[in-house]
Parts: C-alpha cells; structure tokens; sequence
C-alpha cells in the first residue's frame, strides 16, 4: 500500500472512530423536534371575517432541551443532517485531488439543483401561470383552490404554442420548427437585457456621478468631508475616462490624469476582487459552521446556539 493512501486511510479511520464516539458519548449529528400549535388566518369569501384555524408545526429545538416534555428525536431530520454533512465533507474531498467521492457528491448536487428548479419551474410558470391563465376554474378546483383569475386569458395560448414548438427539438424531423420561438426568446431577452444595462450601467452611472462640489448643510455652513467625497469620485471619474481617451498623447497632464486613472482602475479592481473572495470565504465560514456545530457540537457543546 502506497504511503499516501495509507495515511487517508488512517484518516478516514480515526475520524470514523471520532464520530461515533462523540454520537455516543454526548449525542453529536442528532436533531431533536417538537410540535408547536400555530393559528393562521383563512379568508373566506363567503363571510367577512377571516377564520383563526390552529395548526402543528414541527420546529427544531436545542439538544440540551432534550428531557423537556414533548420533545423527540427526529430520524428523518437525523438522517438528513448526516447526508449534508457527508456532501461536505464529499466536495471538500477535492482538495485531496479528484476522486469518487467527489464526483459523486458533485453529480448528486448538480442532479438535485436541476430537479429543484424543473419541479419549481413547472409548479410556478406552467400550473399557476399558464394554466392558472388558460383553465382559472379547473385550477380553482383542483390544484390552485385561492386562485383569484376569474376568466381565461387567451393570450397565454400564444407561449402554450411556442413552448410546443420548443418541443419539436427532440424530434427525429422537424427540428428548424423550434427555431422560431428559440430565436424570439434569445431576442426578446437580449432586447430586455440590453434595456437593463443601459439603464443600470450607463444612465445611472451618469446620473450618479452628477453631483456637487461644494456640499453645504442646512444652515449654510460648509461640510468638508461630504465635498471632499464628492470630488474624489467626480475626479476618479475623470481621470478614469481620461485613460481611455485616445485622441490626444497620453503625455504632460494628461498623462499624469491617465497614470492616475490606471491607479484608480487597480484599485476598483482589487476591491472588487476582494468582495468576491470574501463572499467565498462566508460561504466556507458557513460550512465549517455547520459540520463544527450543527454537526458535532464542538462550538457550543451543551447545544445553546439555537436559544439566542
């Protein structure tokens, strides 16, 4: 056995170990629940007061409320908590190198990703949208009981047709039929995006970069920081453009205006690079979060987190 796979090896053994000793000596990876009475309220259309009607909610409580009356340990919320964990710990396996384990945890989370947005794609766009729009009564008695379209809308025939048409792709003939909708969706959406860019990224921009110089309060007194903010932002503006205007020698001061503006371009970069990795690095916060606490009770060992 080569070195390498006998120290994963060992590894994965002395953490094996680990876990099942801390699920049996203090009861780490399991979840305890309650039920809990919650009142909604129903309108009904018939009378003019809506109907308090009480419900159970099954909510997670924390382990050290475990003896309380009427709490229990969940299985399938057990289970599930050991599934997540087993995924992270299955995509961390990539820092090791590529494996099974991570191919597997990989194909599980893009198969269910995909799964979770068809099933939520076809509920919201297809049930509630198009046939909540084409067939308002049968809806109402079968699916969608609170829908409040009254009468058909015959417009929405035109994407039921088109969406037919998308669907002649997966024919063994007759494919050119579904270019005609594809070709209106990427036109349509280029035509909204393009919409939206000019508005976010252009005219919003040039109105933000509009402002004073000299900002007074209400008294007329003289605010120095707010002006100051103003002018660094209209100057780094500057000399930003300046950098990209090519029409005239990037010498003498202009040169210096352009060699400020790579400046200001590097550091609106980093900064923005910065935000990313951070964001990354929340999200692995978040995770190790998880599998410290959530999972092995290792943060807060008598299980108060959920108390706060």
């Amino acid at each position: 056995m080569k070195p390498q796979t006998l120290g994963w090896t060992l590894l994965m053994v002395v953490g094996g170990a680990f876990l099942i000793g801390r699920a049996v000596l203090t009861g780490a990876g399991t979840v305890y629940v309650q039920d809990v009475e919650i009142e909604v309220e129903i309108e009904d259309e018939a009378e003019e007061e809506a109907q308090v009607v009480t419900l159970q909610r099954v909510e997670q409580v924390p382990p050290n409320a475990r003896s309380e009356p009427g709490v229990r340990l969940s299985y399938v919320h057990t289970f599930g908590l050991w599934v997540a964990a087993a995924c992270t710990l299955g995509i961390f396996s990539f820092l090791w190198g590529d494996n099974p384990l991570y191919k597997v945890t990989e194909a599980i989370f893009v198969g269910s990703s995909a799964a979770y947005a068809m099933v939520v794609a076809f509920w919201s766009e297809l049930v509630q949208n198009l046939c909540g729009n084409l067939l308002p009564d049968l809806m109402r008695e079968t699916l969608i009981p609170g829908l409040k379209v009254e009468e058909p809308n015959l417009w929405y025939l035109v994407p039921l047709v088109m969406a037919i048409m998308l669907l002649w792709r997966l024919m063994p003939s007759g494919g050119w039929i579904s270019r005609w909708p594809l070709a209106f969706f990427i036109g349509a959406t280029a035509g909204f995006r393009m919409m939206g860019y000019l508005e976010a990224d252009f005219t919003q921009q040039i109105s933000n970069t509009i402002m004073p110089l000299v900002v007074t309060g209400a008294d007329g007194s003289f605010q120095f920081w707010a002006s100051l903010k103003n002018m660094t932002i209209v100057g780094s503006v500057l000399v930003c453009l300046t950098y990209f205007f090519f029409s005239v020698e990037h010498t003498g001061p202009v040169g210096w205006a352009a060699r400020l503006g790579i400046w200001v371009l590097m550091i609106t970069f980093g900064a923005s690079f910065g935000y990313t990795v951070m964001g990354r690095i929340a999200l692995l916060a978040g995770r190790l979060e998880f599998l410290f606490d959530d999972w092995l009770w290792l943060i807060d060992p008598l299980g108060r987190r959920l108390d706060m």
